[in-house]
């Protein structure tokens, strides 16, 4: 035996306008019907009273004669001012409707298209009132968003491509040298497969750390500290790397330690990367200086780190592409992650992370600020890389 189908609504193929329409003719029907049922009911009895009221004295025939005169009359007039004002009910009542129901229609044709994979399509404001326009924007937010993750997996595929390129050509030219014995299978053949694999391992786990905080998914177990005990930490992790390259690192803190709601590791992994950068641009002998102080401004107060070294330097224009995915020094030995997962970190806390120099061979300047704790919003909390 089948399974009974369940029952489709009648109304079901009605469109939002049309459901509007008849909602408002129901009440326009129900309306009238009241007002022509109430006035021959009370009319008649009123119109009496009043005559009696009046001192009037007609016989049976004549009083009969003008209560049917007076019903007559009042349902004619009724009857012509229902319709009149029906019709001009049902006129206004269908432009209402439409007025109402095209934005509806627009904003699930918007979302159709966008489904569809047509990302530059946006919604106008309809200008009915703040509901429609909320809707108008969070469409519009939408689409943006779409099409800004769309062009970053772009990029990032394209990008991921070219890196994998070369450490993947490199494990199978090695394979297959030691294939037709042309390497022996020692240590040194051992040790470039290593090197390589390890290079595809590390920037997989780069690229998830970047794509999770470039789209708000990476949780941040934020708890209020002192800034400062956080970049104590972070130089004493790297006190032993600048110790054996010769490069002086010092700690100049300003005033009274400032307090920031953090995730205390996400930012020593943020400061002590800077610190790696800084000792690898700066030559044996240089120096790396990590200042920490409290920056009062008009509207905020913010914890600021800046780390400055005497290293290499950039050309200024290049303060932000630096920031980019797959970006490197000359002189760095990475995939180029560092600096785009440095900042999204610092992003996620509601701060910023810029960098600037006065040119080649000038040094460099890499500067956190961060609000202060009672400023501080709560950390994003989504998913932890």
């Amino acid at each position: 035996m089948k399974p009974e189908e369940p029952r489709r609504p009648r109304l079901e193929g009605l469109g939002l306008a049309t459901r509007l329409l008849l909602n408002n003719l129901l009440v326009i029907i129900a309306g009238a019907g009241t007002v022509l049922l109430a006035v021959l009911l009370i009319g008649p009895h009123v119109f009496q009273l009043h005559l009696q009221q009046a001192g009037v004295s007609v016989d049976t025939d004549v009083l009969a004669h003008l209560g049917e005169a007076f019903d007559q009359a009042v349902a004619t007039a009724l009857a012509l001012g229902v319709l009149i004002a029906g019709l001009t009910a049902t006129a206004i009542s269908w432009f209402a409707s439409r007025r109402v129901a095209d934005p509806i229609r627009d904003a699930a044709q918007a979302t159709k298209r966008l489904a569809d994979g047509a990302l530059a399509t946006r919604m106008a404001d309809p200008g009915m009132g703040p509901e429609l326009s909320t809707l108008s924007r969070s469409v519009n937010g939408l689409a943006s968003r779409l099409q800004q993750t769309e062009a970053t997996r772009r990029d990032l595929t394209a990008e991921l491509a070219h890196q994998l390129r070369t450490p993947i050509a490199s494990i199978e030219a090695t394979v297959e040298a030691i294939r037709e014995d042309v390497l022996p299978v020692d240590t040194l053949t051992l040790d470039t497969l290593q090197e390589q694999s390890g290079r595809l391992r590390r920037l997989v786990a780069d690229l998830e750390v970047v794509s999770r905080a470039e789209e708000r998914q990476l949780l941040l177990s934020s708890e209020p500290v002192n800034i400062t005990d956080v970049v104590r930490a972070a130089i004493s992790a790297s006190s032993d790397r600048y110790r054996a390259a010769g490069v002086a690192l010092r700690l100049s803190r300003t005033g009274q330690s400032p307090k920031v709601r953090v995730d205390t590791d996400r930012l020593h992994e943020v400061i002590t990367g800077l610190l790696d950068n800084a000792l690898k641009a700066t030559p044996s002998s240089g120096s790396v200086t990590v200042d920490v102080q409290r920056v009062d401004g008009s509207t905020s107060k913010d914890a600021v780190v800046t780390i400055t070294d005497t290293g290499s330097g950039f050309a200024p224009e290049d303060a932000e592409r630096i920031f980019q995915r797959f970006v490197k020094g000359d002189r760095s030995s990475g995939v180029g992650l560092g600096l785009t997962i440095a900042r999204a970190i610092v992003e996620a806390h509601h701060g910023t992370l810029v960098a600037s120099s006065d040119g080649p061979g000038r040094g460099a300047r890499f500067t956190i600020a961060l609000p202060m704790d009672s400023q501080a919003r709560p950390a994003r909390h989504v998913e932890r890389a």
